[in-house]
């Protein structure tokens, strides 16, 4: 079955540690070496994303804050934008105003103006007509300008009482 040969064992044992020399020399260090700038590598690593996430914060806090200012500034313009356009508003009624004002003061000059047109040919029309029938009426060979200057002095005094 099993038999435990001495001599076996003693070459076993010194091959291993022959191997185990020749591991720890050749292969060991370089393991060590690898791990341990692996280890270094993913530290690294971990530091630099540490690093990344609060830069990136701190860009997230900055964009907020930029996004607040300009949605501030967007208001303001708004307001602004507003407040021009009630002013516009403001200014063009009041020349609107202003116009029509105006106008009204012209159509009621003009209408006066004609006015007192139709009333001069009224009076003309109506002297010679009084100087018409004044001349028939009294068949008096008075002559005309005369005829005139006594219709305008009664209209004139029918026109003060």
């Amino acid at each position: 079955m099993l038999d435990i040969n001495p001599g076996l064992i003693l070459w076993t044992v010194i091959t291993f540690l022959i191997v185990l020399a020749i591991l720890r020399f050749a292969a060991w260090k370089p393991l060590v070496g690898a791990l341990t700038a692996r280890e270094d590598k993913i530290r690294a690593s971990l530091q630099d994303a540490q690093e990344a996430q609060q830069q990136a914060r701190a860009l997230l806090e900055e964009n907020r804050k930029q996004l607040a200012l300009a949605e501030e500034q967007s208001q303001r313009i708004l307001k602004e934008g507003r407040a021009m356009a009630e002013r516009l508003k403001t200014e063009i009624l009041e020349k609107a105003d202003a116009s029509a004002r105006h106008a009204i003061t012209q159509a009621q000059e003009e209408i006066q103006r004609e006015k007192e047109a139709a009333l001069i040919q009224l009076r003309s029309e109506v002297a010679d007509l009084a100087i018409l029938a004044a001349g028939k009426i009294l068949d008096a060979n008075l002559d005309t300008a005369k005829q005139r200057a006594l219709v305008d002095a009664v209209i004139r005094d029918i026109n003060k009482g």
